[in-house]
């Protein structure tokens, strides 16, 4: 097989770490070559590298046989490479069409209307539905990810770079994503794969390389290779990737949803449809659902972003639905949203800057007077539980890993030991040590008491740490009932629509395959 891409001795080299170490990496002509590592271990950095966002220190970057240095991401786009980045970048007050125009030259776009018709065809016909009009800042989180897909497969392609492609996607939609891979696969085109799934992985890629703090440890032929034995390559020996966490019943009830309808001001939002549930304190509720189903709405609703009517949220009794975000919170709401960069944290602001964003309820102030050093002790309290890898609690938000950033905003949440904690994805772009780290602390967190609702739309993760489950599909949502009792086959009809509220799992399934 020809080599499109090699890479010889690329190091980079930060203020205190060094991100990449003599790297070796080479791809072939239709080659789908997994990149794999912990949160931090250098991924991210090497793909910019590739893609002209960030500068190799040292080096060479060889491109079909002829040695280059990309001068930024434009010229990378002129070469033939894509990329879709684990956090986005997208305009969030243009529309859909607007964003793609811009990273395309004009003899491509065509007018503005030839684009809109271009990006409907290239989206249903590889199963991402997506609305050239829609603002992005009105699109979830899954919805964003598919205009950067679609972006990169309006281009005259030769290599893709996917960071984390499947981590809000649907099982249906990985499916979807993953006959596109391989069809571009067929056709020629290079494929580096940045995934923490190992299984799908293992099901997509031809070859792997694992990277370790900041240096390769070691390359594998993913289909001839075990899953644990790629996460040990990864994370080292001492991680036991197969816990299993026992399901509980929870005790008395801690939030209760009555009835509660909502349409938002936002034309394009999801209407939250006559939705009632209760979480106790001592269980985890999951409720999964496709990407735009009223996940986003109905965490806003809990959280206090967006009020109803005072009764249909109540927490522990109390009437909280008009209340506000910081009224909320001195209740004990904790939130994890599905956005890190923006809403989970202020990019530009330190650690410590970020605890006392959602912590000034801790005794971190007092009369107006901030206690600096409590903000700190904190924020280093965070930093050491939760395994959070940064330069301390002075560094900024914006500099660490996904997965570290994730540990931190969670840790920063369930250090304030709140009555109820909302996570939204909660192990979104993890690798397998972090997201093992997150579900033991949300454990740890139910065991004491705590109740917990998680918005997910990763399955194998619901069933793994809920004790039970539902679905949400058009902002109505299905019958809760105890993990072990639904089957994936019938939460997948769940994520579909297909339900009666009055039916249980049992009867369900029957009138299902009947």
């Amino acid at each position: 097989m020809k080599n499109r891409l090699e890479l010889l001795g690329i190091t980079k080299r930060y203020p205190g770490c060094i991100a990449n170490q003599s790297i070796k990496l080479s791809v072939g002509e239709g080659e789908i070559h997994a990149l794999l590592g912990e949160n931090g271990a250098g991924k991210s950095t090497l793909m910019k590298i590739i893609y002209g966002v960030v500068k190799a220190d040292e080096g060479e970057m060889i491109w079909e046989g002829h040695q280059v240095d990309i001068q930024g991401p434009s010229h990378a786009r002129q070469l033939g490479i894509g990329m879709v980045f684990q956090h986005f970048s997208l305009f969030e007050t243009l529309t859909v069409a607007e964003n793609i125009a811009l990273s395309l030259p004009k003899e491509k776009t065509g007018s503005l209307n030839e684009l809109k018709q271009k990006i409907v065809d290239v989206s249903q016909r590889y199963g991402m539905k997506l609305d050239p009009d829609r603002y992005v800042h009105t699109l979830s989180i899954g919805e964003q990810q598919r205009v950067e897909i679609v972006r990169c497969l309006l281009q005259d392609l030769k290599l893709l770079i996917l960071d984390e492609p499947t981590s809000v996607l649907t099982p249906q939609e990985v499916n979807k994503l993953f006959e596109t891979l391989q069809q571009l696969s067929a056709e020629g085109c290079s494929i580096l794969f940045i995934s923490h799934k190992l299984d799908e992985v293992r099901a997509l890629c031809h070859n792997a390389t694992i990277l370790r703090a900041g240096k390769v440890s070691g390359d594998c032929d993913p289909q001839q290779t075990t899953t644990e034995e790629i996460a040990r390559l990864m994370v080292g020996d001492d991680t036991p990737f197969d816990k299993q966490f026992t399901k509980v019943e929870g005790s008395t009830p801690c939030l209760e949803v009555n009835r509660l309808t909502f349409k938002s001001e936002d034309p394009f939002s999801t209407p939250i449809r006559d939705i009632s549930f209760t979480v106790r304190s001592g269980e985890i509720l999951g409720i999964a659902g496709v990407a735009g189903n009223g996940q986003e709405e109905l965490l806003r609703l809990i959280s206090g972003e967006e009020q109803c009517k005072s009764e249909a949220v109540v927490l522990n009794s109390k009437p909280i639905g008009k209340l506000h975000p910081d009224q909320r919170r001195k209740l004990g709401i904790g939130v994890v949203p599905e956005e890190r960069l923006g809403r989970g944290a202020v990019p530009n602001h330190s650690l410590a800057q970020n605890t006392l964003l959602t912590g000034f309820l801790s005794g971190l102030s007092r009369f107006g007077w901030i206690h600096y050093h409590k903000v700190r002790e904190l924020a280093d309290k965070i930093i050491s539980e939760f395994k959070v890898k940064s330069d301390g609690a002075g560094a900024q938000a914006k500099s660490l890993s996904g997965g570290n950033l994730q540990k931190f905003i969670i840790g920063r949440e369930i250090l304030q030991h709140p009555y109820l904690l909302v996570c939204s994805h909660p192990t979104w772009g993890v690798d397998v040590g972090a997201a093992l780290v997150i579900h033991e602390a949300l454990i740890r967190l139910r065991d004491q008491g705590g109740a917990i609702l998680v918005l997910s739309e990763d399955i194998e993760e619901l069933y793994k740490i809920c004790d039970r489950i539902g679905a949400i599909c058009d902002g109505r949502l299905s019958p809760i009932h105890p993990t072990d009792q639904v089957s994936i086959e019938l939460l997948g009809q769940w994520m579909t629509g297909e339900f009666d509220s009055s039916s249980s799992p049992a009867e369900m399934q029957e009138t299902s395959y009947a």
